[in-house]
């Protein structure tokens, strides 16, 4: 299980003003939650951060899993 040490910040303060997608993050099975949070590490910027959080589960899902 990830815990909230291991997230990075920019990814749980998107997280966070995004409670629908929260929400659907947290039900994912861990190794696709593994693979989410190591795309969030990727990234460099806050617009960065919010377009990737705020395109989780549009289509293809298959980027994200």
């Amino acid at each position: 299980m990830i815990d909230n040490s291991e997230l990075p910040i920019g990814f749980t303060m998107e997280l966070a003003q995004h409670s629908d997608i929260l929400t659907r993050f947290a039900g994912l099975t861990e190794h696709e939650r593994d693979r989410i949070v190591d795309g969030a590490r990727t990234i460099e910027s806050r617009v960065e951060m919010r377009n990737y959080v705020e395109s989780m589960f549009q289509e293809p899902k298959s980027s994200f899993f």
